[in-house]
């Protein structure tokens, strides 16, 4: 779904519609899941020739879900959650919302509305 129908992976430059991209199931570990019952999907659009960075979309359904960051940096496309970092503030996330996670933050993700953000992730 690029600007001239390649995958974007396969691309150096590329733009998608996000609203567009066709996600795939991404398994929560059920001791993740603090109540209701979330669904994470998602696709990886490029990834460094190291793994060390990645991009894509990201989205969950409504519910409450713990996790354990990466140094993260995303912009949500549509939806709305609260994300309480441990020790520190809760971020209150919508359409628009610029946010960035800390390697190692702990978080609870209240999710009020399925949210889907793009995202550029950095592993340790």
């Amino acid at each position: 779904m690029t600007t001239n129908d390649r995958p974007a992976a396969a691309l150096g430059s590329f733009a998608v519609r996000v609203p567009d991209v066709d996600l795939e199931p991404e398994p929560l570990d059920p001791a993740q899941v603090v109540s209701g019952a979330p669904e994470v999907t998602g696709k990886v659009l490029w990834e460094s020739a190291d793994g060390k960075q990645l991009r894509g979309i990201w989205q969950i359904t409504p519910g409450v879900v713990t996790d354990t960051e990466a140094n993260e940096l995303f912009v949500v496309v549509s939806g709305r959650a609260t994300v309480a970092v441990e020790g520190g503030e809760s971020l209150e996330l919508g359409p628009g919302t610029a946010a960035v996670l800390r390697e190692g933050d702990r978080t609870t993700w209240t999710v009020h509305e399925t949210l889907r953000k793009a995202y550029h992730i950095t592993l340790g």
